[in-house]
């Protein structure tokens, strides 16, 4: 799901009265929603929990994170956790957020015409 989707959808549960914490990796997009909290962690997006295979450094990150219930104190603060993907190499920025670093979006007909299959592989199920 996108960051400003969850931004937007931790909005309305808040209004229900239910406490929410957004991760980021997206600080612009959590910036523009005004998500009530959130954490930013300078990762590549998909990887706000941190590395695959790094239980220690994903635990560490999540504990960060629920840590910051208690300190954020102002509707819409974002606290930026101190984690660095890899110190030595940081051009992961450079392509991740780049024109072209995603991949093309199929065309309406192919888009169509891979939901029907999917949808036949469902109901065959």
């Amino acid at each position: 799901m996108c960051h400003q989707s969850v931004g937007l959808i931790a909005r309305v549960v808040e209004e229900a009265g239910i406490p929410t914490l957004c991760m980021t990796s997206a600080l612009d997009i959590t910036q523009a929603v005004k998500a009530p909290r959130a954490v930013f962690v300078n990762f590549p997006l998909g990887h706000q929990t941190g590395k695959p295979n790094q239980p220690e450094l994903q635990r560490r990150i999540v504990c960060d994170a629920m840590a910051a219930f208690e300190t954020i104190k102002r509707p819409g603060e974002i606290v930026c956790l101190p984690y660095v993907w890899d110190p030595i190499d940081r051009s992961w920025e450079e392509r991740d957020y780049s024109k072209g670093w995603m991949p093309e979006r199929p065309s309406r007909q192919d888009a169509d015409r891979e939901e029907a299959e999917r949808r036949a592989r469902f109901a065959a199920k």
